[in-house]
């Protein structure tokens, strides 16, 4: 601790925004960890559940889609299940609608990132600019020669530290955010792909076998022609 303190203190001031802004750097980069290591280790084995359960009954589907309401999946695969007798519009709205919001769920931290990236490497900067015109008016002043050289030293370090610490911050904040890009658009691929099976298994087994009944029961209904011509003679 006394090194990481000795290191903060040579930097100079501009290095405690900066041990802020690594702090909010790892807590946001192990939240969105944990965010996607839960959801990642756990959905294929939802979305086998949830549709192997919706081509029988769709209130089974709900039901372990609801006790999945923790992840991401789950809440996406529920909203559309809880409709009841909807059209295909409706169906199709209530998947997209689900993404949509679950989507906004993933893009958490994004902002937060960017702007480490962003003000690190100014911080850095101006802990440069400090170091160096600290240096520059111990030379000016005179109090520098040839056999004292530890304020130049000093100074000198100051600026080497906030600057390599500066973007050393950024850089890590630009990796944390393009892993979870890659990892976000991934996510998102599959949420489609498993909206669209859902949706075909909502056609193929409830809405067309709904209006085929429909079309049975309505024919049935229908008086015979020929049965009518006859009570009328």
């Amino acid at each position: 601790m006394s090194r990481i303190y000795d290191i903060l203190q040579a930097g100079g001031l501009v290095m405690f925004p900066l041990l802020v802004l690594s702090v909010a750097t790892f807590g946001c980069a192990v939240e969105r960890c944990w965010f996607w290591f839960q959801l990642i280790m756990q959905e294929k084995q939802i979305v086998q559940e949830v549709l192997s359960a919706a081509r029988v009954d769709l209130e089974k589907a709900e039901a372990i889609a609801s006790r999945s309401q923790g992840l991401a999946i789950g809440r996406f695969l529920l909203a559309p299940l809880r409709l009841r007798s909807s059209s295909p519009e409706i169906f199709h709205l209530a998947i997209k609608a689900s993404c949509d919001k679950e989507c906004v769920e993933m893009y958490k931290g994004d902002k937060l990132l960017e702007s480490v990236m962003a003000i690190a490497p100014l911080l850095g900067i101006l802990g440069t600019s400090a170091g160096l015109f600290t240096t520059f008016q111990q030379l000016r002043s005179g109090q520098v020669n040839s056999l004292n050289v530890s304020a130049v030293a000093s100074g000198i370090a100051q600026a080497l530290i906030a600057s390599a610490t500066g973007m050393s911050v950024a850089i890590l904040a630009l990796v944390f955010l393009r892993i979870f890009i890659i990892v976000r658009s991934r996510q998102i691929n599959y949420f489609s792909q498993v909206g669209c099976e859902l949706e075909l298994i909502y056609l193929q087994f409830w809405h067309e076998s709904s209006t085929a009944q429909v079309s049975i029961e309505g024919v049935s209904e229908k008086p015979n022609p020929v049965e009518k011509d006859a009570s009328q003679i």
